[in-house]
């Protein structure tokens, strides 16, 4: 007999709690204080990471932030003093590569969330961000009972919420201040 989707999200909820717990909080923090320094930030990922990083951006610019999705076409360009943070569980897409090399070049500081800290993208930024989720061919964090990246991408999304929140309380901005920085055009 099959699980019931209300068991699958039991297991799911489980999986994420464990995969957080091993999540490192100076580097959450790095995270952080990188965002703050930062003149602006320019969030990158490809496929569902790059979905859950477009939710981030959308969150800075929420909390009063100067930030922007790669790859728009009113994104900015960058340069020194901005942070490019970039999301990969593999830490090897290609496209996302070009993009950090590109940044470092223009010189802006690179922030990457990964599930590989010892990839190439990892190594090419300033601060890495470990998240402990298998993604979709390699497991060096153990296997997943969910699709492959799955648990990788929630751990994302979780991680730049928790970081969110914790500027929201280092910038003293209200829930008050960001619903009204929201869209109203929908």
């Amino acid at each position: 007999m099959s699980a019931s989707p209300y068991e699958n999200a039991l297991r799911i909820a489980e999986e994420l709690r464990r995969a957080l717990t091993h999540t490192s909080p100076v580097e959450g923090e790095a995270l952080v204080e990188a965002i703050l320094a930062a003149r602006g930030a320019f969030c990158s990922g490809q496929g569902r990471s790059g979905l859950m990083v477009k939710a981030f951006a959308m969150r800075l610019v929420h909390l009063g932030l100067n930030a922007h999705v790669v790859g728009e076409t009113t994104t900015p360009a960058i340069g020194p003093g901005d942070l490019l943070v970039v999301a990969t569980g593999s830490g090897r897409t290609r496209t996302t590569l070009a993009i950090v090399e590109a940044a470092r070049e223009r010189g802006a500081r690179v922030a990457c969330l990964t599930a590989h800290p010892a990839s190439p993208i990892a190594q090419a930024s300033d601060l890495v961000v470990e998240l402990h989720g298998p993604i979709a061919w390699d497991a060096p964090h153990g296997k997943s009972v969910q699709p492959p990246g799955s648990l990788f991408e929630q751990a994302l999304l979780i991680c730049c919420d928790a970081v969110v929140m914790s500027l929201m309380e280092r910038l003293g901005t209200t829930e008050e201040e960001m619903r009204a920085r929201h869209t109203k055009l929908e």
